[in-house]
């Protein structure tokens, strides 16, 4: 009994007070599940936090040389610790209301979602090299990716479940559109107000490779005729919705002008939380 008393408080000690990172403290909150944070009485994990933190430290150090021990180091890691703390807390409200909704994912969508993760140019990467480009880059095994993977696909379905004025905004768009297909996409942006807390915003991507990255909206640029609008698309990386018309194509590039519709539901009832003092830290980050 007093190995153990012993044991419990020199880890409360390291996790709380020390605020140890190190990976023998993290697969000690894998085993035991103690909490980092609390948002709205939803326990924030403290073996997610460091899954994330190790992850951003990995990538920063590996990819970016990072030196931890100089001033832009310090700053480096005060602000990797602040954003793992942020964006944990962001998933696990995420999780709190997906109850709440009664929304969760299905085996056949998750293995959707990681299958376009692992696309690029037109070709699928096998789930073995994808895994150790992940691991090379952030340190993460397969089943860590994994759960991250899934915890930021919840929180994407929650945001877009909560959000109905960013989606009666895009439809509005795109049926003044259909109306006159010629429109100023710019113009009509404008001219369009603000729905609920959703306000539309113009852009132009330039020439971009038709295997471009950017929620979607190159392929879906890739697949119309020159001056054609697509219809409202869903952001893959979770953000919001697209109109798309194609300015310009070659063999290996598209030029396009898009509207976006954010969502902001999710985050404007998450600050909601915090503005009325719902969250709470239980380590401190400078």
């Amino acid at each position: 009994l007093v190995a153990l008393a012993l044991v419990t408080i020199i880890g409360w000690w390291r996790l709380y007070v020390v605020q140890s990172t190190s990976t023998f403290m993290y697969s000690i909150t894998k085993v035991i599940p103690v909490p980092v944070a609390e948002v709205d009485n939803q326990p924030v994990l403290y073996s997610d936090y460091l899954m994330r933190y190790i992850g951003s430290i990995h990538y920063a150090v590996s990819k970016e040389q990072l030196n931890l021990d100089s001033e832009d180091g310090k700053r480096r890691v005060s602000h990797i610790k602040q954003q793992s703390m942020d964006d944990v807390i962001a998933e696990a409200y995420a999780a709190k209301l997906a109850k709440e909704m009664n929304i969760s994912i299905n085996d056949e969508d998750f293995e959707l979602f990681l299958t376009a993760q692992r696309q690029s140019n037109g070709t699928t990467m096998t789930e073995a090299a994808y895994q150790a480009v992940v691991l090379d880059y952030y340190g993460w095994s397969s089943s860590e990716y994994r759960h991250e993977m899934k915890s930021n696909l919840l929180r994407q379905k929650v945001s877009y479940a909560m959000d109905d004025d960013a989606l009666k905004l895009a439809n509005g768009l795109y049926d003044s559109l259909k109306l006159n297909p010629d429109q100023d996409l710019k113009t009509l942006v404008e001219a369009t107000p603000t729905q609920g807390g959703s306000k539309a915003a113009y852009g132009v991507s330039g020439w971009v490779p038709k295997s471009n990255k950017d929620g979607g909206r190159t392929e879906a640029a890739s697949k119309l005729e020159k001056s054609q609008i697509s219809s409202v698309i869903k952001s893959t990386s979770g953000n919001g919705y697209y109109i798309v018309r194609l300015l310009d194509v070659s063999d290996k590039q598209v030029n396009y002008e898009y509207i976006e519709v954010p969502l902001t539901a999710f985050t404007n009832k998450l600050q909601t939380v915090k503005d009325e003092n719902k969250v709470e830290k239980f380590i401190t980050i400078q």
